[in-house]
């Protein structure tokens, strides 16, 4: 009986972590205090300061110019994908690729001209192109 137990809880739990898959994540960058939360299943996640248009696929925020909020984007496997993000004004958007290295890092690289930025001092000035993202 015990062992019967044991299997149903363990295999519930199992069942529930795999249903969210790997896409339905949150990632943070430590170096550049960047976070980045993502479901690519259903737009599920509350967007910051864009609350009344709704749940949407994922954000970005943290240590950049605004917030960022998924527009679009194209599922190549479990372990790649590719993300459109447009600021929260609407008036720039930046493509990036996600690919996962190991089961709690992902390596984010920005695609073509990089618009993503953050406020130095006085300026705005452009993150790095490539960021080591580590899930949370």
């Amino acid at each position: 009986m015990q062992k019967t137990t044991i299997f149903i809880i363990f295999f519930s739990l199992a069942g529930l972590l795999w249903a969210e898959g790997p896409w339905k994540i949150h990632l943070h960058c430590p170096e550049e205090k960047i976070d980045l939360r993502l479901d690519l299943y259903e737009e599920s996640i509350e967007v910051p300061g864009l609350e009344a248009f709704g749940p949407m696929n994922g954000y970005m925020d943290g240590n950049i110019y605004g917030v960022w909020y998924v527009v679009s984007f194209d599922i190549k496997d479990d372990k790649h994908a590719t993300v459109t993000i447009a600021n929260d004004l609407g008036s720039e958007d930046q493509k990036l690729t996600l690919a996962q290295t190991s089961d709690s890092t992902y390596q984010l690289k920005f695609l073509g001209y990089n618009t993503v930025k953050r406020a130095q001092g006085k300026k705005l000035v452009k993150i790095p192109s490539e960021l080591i993202m580590k899930r949370q």
